[in-house]
């Protein structure tokens, strides 16, 4: 497959994806709270209780990944709303040959999250001091983006993989960490936790490293899966 194959069908796609109010809103509300929360560690003017006494919220890990859920968004619209109103017949219309079509939507998504990826990390990351963590920044959010992608194509939905992927550290994480760590810091969240350096548990952490490697193979799969979903059940 040419890249000159690709041109038109991306450009189409990051059309689309312009076009959808839901992108902006997700973009918006990341946008926001990764600022508020990079000043609020900024000026340490909230301090969390812990086992050595009063901390910043830096040191709350889920906290500060928090809004990872709303930039991750993005790129689940992207891929979900393929199911509303017949928009996916109409994708694979315009766009023929589906392996095609797929290699457009992912080089449109990647470009679109890259792009997001500057407004809602770095105005956080320099007010905390942290500009030169970046790049495990972006590809944490990267491939939890990638992950709820593919997600979002293999559930043909939007909310399902908003839902769990939000869900897993909250209802999981806490329950299970004590009783199967090695299950627990396998987890996107957790992963990704470990790999912008900030575990929340030193039971559940693993090595940026390897956190890394955990993700992209999150992120793989999911994208693999939704893939052949498309190619093999949808029509």
């Amino acid at each position: 497959m040419t890249a000159a194959r690709l041109t038109d069908p991306v450009a189409a796609e990051l059309i689309k994806l312009r076009t959808l109010p839901a992108l902006w809103i997700a973009l918006a509300v990341a946008v926001t709270a990764n600022t508020a929360l990079g000043a609020i560690a900024a000026t340490d003017v909230i301090r969390l209780a812990g086992d050595g006494g009063p901390t910043g919220i830096e040191g709350a890990g889920a906290l500060m990944l928090a809004p990872v859920y709303a930039y991750l968004a993005i790129a689940v619209f992207a891929a979900g709303t393929e199911y509303r109103n017949g928009q996916l017949r109409l994708s694979l219309a315009a766009v023929p040959g589906r392996a095609r079509f797929l290699a457009a939507k992912l080089l449109a998504i990647l470009v679109v999250s890259l792009l997001a990826a500057v407004p809602v990390l770095i105005p956080n990351l320099v007010l905390r001091g942290d500009l030169g963590d970046l790049g495990r920044y972006l590809a944490a959010y990267l491939l939890l983006a990638l992950t709820g992608y593919g997600f979002a194509f293999a559930a043909r939905t939007v909310v399902t993989p908003i839902a769990v992927l939000a869900a897993v550290p909250i209802l999981v994480s806490t329950t299970l960490g004590g009783l199967w760590p090695t299950v627990v810091r396998v987890l996107p969240h957790e992963a990704a936790l470990s790999l912008v350096g900030m575990p929340a548990d030193p039971a559940t952490a693993l090595s940026p490293a390897a956190g890394l490697l955990v993700l992209t193979g999150w992120a793989t799969v999911s994208v693999t899966i939704g893939g052949v979903l498309v190619a093999r059940r949808d029509v």
